[in-house]
């Protein structure tokens, strides 16, 4: 049946067939390699094939090639001091920003506020996105690439009540402290003197923040994220 099918799909010029199989029928993912089909991607209940039809190389796209983790910044301006964990089961117990990927259909701040949460207990709000860090062949994510992103928040709730299954200790620290201890892993050193010059100098000199505006799609709306405009630039019609 596959076999007739492919067969009328070159002859109506189709140019590639996307198939998807449940996991409970995988047997038939022989029926269509014996075709030409080769995995595109896997989920928990299905694997989908792909069969490029068309003339030369494949021009499908292919799957995700990044995982997106997000950390949270917290700092409680009052007092000058930061949250920071160290996580457990580490050779190396430095202090870091709580942190962890990113959901299917999530945004940054989204993830940055759901982490620090479980992570420590502490409630927060998301004001911006501080830094972004790229890394390729990442060990942790399979060898594919990684994109790691650090965001200012800002408490609502002080009581720490960290995980004790993620964490190791969990603190208030002094931003200034932070800055300059030997203790943190590198990109926590770099974002907290990036931090310190926001806290003292003003967090607009720092900040990428967002904006929220309707897609082409109907119905859809996207995030902008950007160092924000004066007022004169942004009502520019």
């Amino acid at each position: 049946s596959l076999a007739g099918a492919v067969a009328r799909w070159r002859e109506e010029g189709r140019l590639a067939v996307w198939l998807r199989i449940p996991i409970l029928q995988s047997r038939f993912v022989e029926a269509a390699a014996s075709q030409g089909f080769a995995f595109h991607h896997a989920e928990q209940g299905s694997s989908t094939l792909t069969l490029w039809l068309g003339e030369g190389p494949s021009r499908l796209p292919g799957y995700a090639t990044h995982q997106l983790g997000v950390a949270g910044a917290v700092l409680d301006e009052s007092t000058g001091k930061v949250l920071v964990v160290q996580d457990r089961n580490r050779t190396l117990n430095a202090w870091k920003f709580p942190g962890g990927l990113s959901n299917p259909d999530e945004d940054i701040g989204d993830t940055a506020v759901r982490e620090v949460f479980e992570e420590t207990g502490i409630k927060s709000e998301f004001k911006s996105i501080l830094s972004i860090r790229q890394q390729h062949n990442h060990p942790g994510a399979f060898g594919k690439s990684d994109m790691y992103i650090i965001c200012r928040l800002e408490p609502s709730s002080f009581h720490i009540s960290f995980c004790q299954h993620e964490c190791l200790r969990c603190e208030w620290m002094d931003l200034d402290e932070l800055a300059r201890t030997n203790h943190a892993t590198p990109i926590t050193s770099h974002v907290a003197k990036l931090l310190l010059y926001g806290y003292r100098e003003g967090f607009d000199k720092i900040d990428i923040t967002m904006r929220e505006f309707p897609a082409v799609y109907t119905g859809l709306f996207y995030k902008l994220y950007h160092r924000e405009l004066p007022e004169s630039y942004r009502n520019i019609t």
